[in-house]
């Protein structure tokens, strides 16, 4: 499958990339800064260029089966606009290319999930990154007002721990702890069991342990 990842520099991109290649995909990873993401593959390629420029978002969408998306704020705890744009920037390409599966790494914060995160993501976490939060659902109003098959993926806290492939998902389930934890492999495995999976299209989806 030719899959195209947007935020494959950041550490669950790194992910994302890695473990695609290992399925035998074929990836375009769409990044700013190529010499941030180390991999070399055959089939893998690095196209450079930013998320607010819709032309490059638009070439680079054509021919792909499939995008996910790990896009990151580059300005922690503040609103990131050209973020945002650069989500509504993919949909639009995505639609006018006739790409339909699009993943979205989301929060498991958001308010819709919120009150299920478990105590310290609820109370003490969902306010100190309350601006990438409220980026987070302004995201989702846009994937989910799409005429994309789109899957929202809804995780707690990310670690660098291992790939186990031990989780659990759903749209209901809720924290087993204080401040669930899981890790940026197992969220990448999740995501793209999503690309042949129909279980949860058109769905926002939360997985944890």
């Amino acid at each position: 499958m030719n899959i195209l990842i947007f935020g494959a520099s950041g550490a669950t991109g790194n992910e994302l990339v890695r473990q695609s290649l290992r399925e035998g995909h074929t990836v375009t990873a769409f990044v700013r800064h190529p010499a941030k993401l180390s991999i070399r593959h055959n089939n893998l390629k690095l196209v450079q260029g930013d998320v607010k420029d819709y032309s490059s978002v638009e070439l680079v969408v054509k021919g792909q089966n499939a995008v996910l998306s790990t896009l990151g704020v580059s300005t922690p705890l503040k609103r990131d606009a050209i973020v945002v744009d650069g989500i509504r920037n993919i949909i639009h390409a995505m639609e006018q290319s006739g790409v339909k599966r699009f993943i979205y790494l989301s929060f498991l914060g958001v308010k819709e999930s919120r009150k299920d995160s478990g105590f310290l993501i609820n109370h003490v976490i969902s306010r100190i990154v309350r601006n990438e939060i409220m980026d987070h659902e302004e995201k989702e109003h846009l994937i989910a007002s799409s005429r994309l098959d789109w899957i929202i993926v809804r995780p707690p806290k990310l670690t660098n721990g291992p790939q186990t492939g031990v989780y659990r998902s759903g749209e209901e389930i809720k924290a087993g702890s204080l401040l669930p934890t899981m890790s940026r492999a197992d969220v990448a495995e999740f995501m793209l069991r999503q690309l042949a999976s129909e279980e949860f299209v058109r769905k926002a989806v939360r997985v944890m342990h």
